[in-house]
């Protein structure tokens, strides 16, 4: 079977499922061996749509937050597209599943899926209620609001999201201040917030702990579930540990 990916995070998804992926987007950078190695079909909100024809696909995996309409209705012209739909953790478990079984994976996708439940389990709840607002985008301020997988992950490591808006709401700085954060999470991703930058929330919200985080921990679904359950352990031992 030839995939070709469109959603990063299941691109690296697809690598540990031993799938034969024969093109991926210019964002797909996990493994860095086929970001180096294989044929790129632009973006995801932008794909070339003659390049992923000529590389005769059987199936194309999409997503709806990533990628567009009008570019999932003119690819499946061409081949047939999965398109999936992760807001919470229970979607991206049960997209592993689908995407094993649709790529003659499926016993892989059920053993990363037993180990991503196995390693996750301990983490439940284990953030004791720290009320976290989550920063995506600057200029202008965006956070991850409700029915988003970022909420879903912080809901289930016990944060309490201080933003009940849905999707990514805009905020101007006297907004952040007056939700009172215990903590201002600053990802690297989608906007790459750097030390640069903690200053500036940090004047905006001075009673919180202002620090970057891992964007890909708290936003990339599939594989990379694995490394985040380590990452999370360590940043929630961290932040309880400076509450004290």
């Amino acid at each position: 079977m030839r995939v070709v990916s469109l959603v990063p995070s299941l691109t690296e998804l697809l690598y540990h499922l031993s799938v034969n992926v024969v093109g991926i987007t210019k964002f797909c950078i996990h493994p860095a061996e086929w970001y180096r190695t294989k044929p790129r079909v632009g973006g995801t909100k932008n794909p070339d749509i003659q390049r992923i024809k000529e590389l005769s696909p059987d199936l194309i995996i999409a997503n709806k937050e990533e990628n567009r309409k009008e570019d999932v209705e003119q690819l499946s012209k061409l081949s047939r597209v999965l398109v999936t739909d992760i807001t919470n953790i229970k979607d991206a478990l049960t997209v592993i599943r689908l995407i094993g079984k649709e790529c003659n994976a499926a016993h892989a996708a059920n053993c990363l899926v037993h180990s991503i439940a196995e390693l996750w389990k301990p983490l439940q709840g284990s953030a004791d209620g720290i009320r976290v607002l989550y920063l995506i985008w600057r200029k202008p301020y965006m956070v991850a609001g409700t029915d988003t997988y970022i909420h879903s992950v912080l809901q289930y490591l016990g944060f309490t999201n201080v933003v009940q808006e849905s999707r990514y709401p805009q905020l101007e700085a006297q907004a952040i201040r007056d939700l009172q954060p215990d903590v201002v999470f600053l990802s690297s991703e989608p906007y790459p917030f750097r030390e640069k930058h903690l200053s500036e929330l940090i004047e905006i919200a001075p009673s919180a702990n202002v620090r970057l985080v891992d964007g890909e921990a708290f936003s990339w679904y599939g594989y990379r579930m694995i490394p985040a359950a380590e990452y999370f352990y360590t940043l929630i031992k961290d932040l309880k540990s400076i509450k004290k």
